[in-house]
């Protein structure tokens, strides 16, 4: 039985970056560590997504010219600037046209009854077709065994009846789950309000059916342009164009038998000696 679509909706203005949804989902997915390496850039020290960080809480610093005075001129402007923290928790995007689904040759891959996109870590033979297929660079391959491992959106917790758990240990509810629909419809409301505040940088990231993925099962609200978070400004699945280059294919290779058997055919005695 096929259930009602399921997906993330993550509100970046209202993270704090306690890295909370990191936590749980490590904790909850039994996740080996990542090293404890210190990136050095940031207060962020897991780096980005991989086989064994399927939540990553992203640290954005920026500088922006503040005014001192309240004018309109330039002699108000202060060239030290303020900082802002942009934070994100980024996950998979469990996308409707999913490029790792594509290339999967195993069926390791497989959507679920709720709409997303999940590994099976016992059938996954670690070929890693489906690293560079994904857009986003979310899969990721684990060094001790070379199986392709990423968020499942707790499909366990699902099955369950359970909110997965990053978005239960999420304090603010910038992670929120639930019927993808009615995320979309909640999104946009918030997105209208912070338009309204004076916020016009607002924006949302991935919840279109027509961008190039058929829209994300795990779409954001951002504050800046995406490429500032490190996600893709148009994202297309890798595989759109396999259709077609297979249809091309099997024309030219009906094409060069045909040629063949003309060949055949005009042979003296037709190919026989």
């Amino acid at each position: 039985m096929v259930a009602e679509r399921m997906g993330f909706f993550t509100d970046t203005s209202v993270c704090i970056g306690c890295k909370a949804c990191e936590v749980a989902c490590k904790e909850w997915n039994q996740l080996p560590d990542d090293g404890f390496v210190f990136e050095a850039t940031s207060y962020d020290n897991t780096g980005r997504l991989g086989a064994s960080t399927w939540r990553h809480v992203a640290f954005i610093e920026q500088s922006r010219p503040v005014r001192t005075n309240g004018g309109g001129d330039d002699s108000g402007v202060d060239d030290g600037g303020v900082d802002r923290w942009l934070m994100s928790s980024d996950v998979c995007k469990h996308c409707t046209h999913a490029a790792c689904l594509d290339v999967c040759p195993t069926g390791a891959l497989f959507r679920t009854e709720f709409g997303t996109v999940v590994v099976q870590e016992d059938i996954c033979n670690g070929c890693g077709y489906c690293v560079p297929a994904c857009p986003f660079g979310v899969i990721d391959r684990r060094e001790d065994d070379g199986r392709a491992w990423k968020c499942t959106m707790c499909y366990d917790r699902q099955r369950g009846g359970l909110e997965p758990a990053c978005a239960k240990a999420c304090p603010t509810d910038s992670i929120q789950f639930g019927p993808l629909d009615e995320l979309r419809e909640r999104a946009e409301g918030r997105l209208e309000r912070l338009h309204a505040e004076g916020r016009t940088e607002a924006r949302l990231y991935g919840e279109s059916p027509d961008d190039g993925v058929g829209g994300a099962g795990a779409f954001f609200l951002l504050l800046d342009e995406p490429e500032v978070y490190g996600l893709p400004p148009d994202p297309v699945v890798t595989t759109r164009d396999l259709p077609s280059m297979w249809r091309w294919a099997g024309a030219a290779a009906l094409s060069l038998a045909g040629v063949v058997a003309v060949a055949f055919a005009a042979s003296p005695n037709g190919g026989r000696r």
